[in-house]
């Protein structure tokens, strides 16, 4: 509502004041405030480039954590012969390789990562990913894991059509892609601290990122 007080809010570190409310301080409080303002606003314009970096980074290491739990799924989805088994392994892997294909996009919605940054060894199995994410599972392509047809048959009174599908896939994951999750994760980390650092040198100032404990799915893919 436009004629409601500012609302002072705190956390478990800080005391958060509107800015309204500054007009309303003693002149010694609000000369240090300002100050502290304007300290702010210099440095956030020397830190700028860096911060857009991390806002960028910021958007792909959900990306990261959710191909991690992804890749956990499907190793220890349960595996049966049967067609809720196949749809269940066909269904984790379009969702691995749609958001393992994310980390790659350019433009706003892109992490930035790159292919050359992706250990060598581990480059056709990145190739493979994308090939497939586009012939596959982003259209309806002609990837040489996938081909379908019609069979016709018929007699005197009747002809039967017979829809006929084929489906490759890895049952469980291809083991290779547990390594290409584990160097994102690793990447991703690897790149917030450069960040960090860049901004210490900068500002002069010590800057912190939240970090917690790694999901146990994280570290135990397989």
């Amino acid at each position: 509502m436009e004629n409601s007080p500012p609302v002072i809010w705190e956390d478990d570190e800080y005391v958060y004041v509107p800015e309204e409310l500054f007009k309303h301080l003693p002149p010694e409080y609000l000369e240090a405030v300002e100050a502290r303002k304007q300290q702010g606003s210099n440095i956030l314009q020397i830190a700028d480039n860096d911060i857009k970096s991390l806002i960028r980074l910021a958007n792909a290491i959900p990306t990261t954590a959710v191909l991690s739990y992804i890749y956990h799924r499907l190793r220890t989805a349960k595996f049966d012969r049967t067609i809720e088994a196949l749809m269940e392994q066909e269904m984790l892997t379009t969702a691995f390789v749609v958001t393992y294909s994310r980390l790659f996009v350019s433009g706003n919605g892109g992490s930035g990562v790159a292919r050359d940054q992706i250990p060598a060894p581990l480059r056709a199995v990145h190739d493979d990913l994308i090939e497939i994410r586009h012939q596959r599972y982003a259209h309806n392509g002609g990837h040489e894991t996938i081909s379908s047809g019609v069979r016709i048959d018929f007699d005197d009174t009747e002809v039967r059509i017979n829809l006929q599908v084929s489906l490759g896939l890895y049952v469980g994951g291809r083991d290779e892609w547990d390594e290409l999750v584990t160097f994102l994760n690793a990447h991703m980390h690897e790149r917030i601290h450069k960040i960090l650092g860049r901004l210490k040198a900068k500002t002069g100032y010590d800057w912190k990122f939240p970090v917690g404990p790694a999901p146990a799915w994280i570290s135990k893919s397989n």
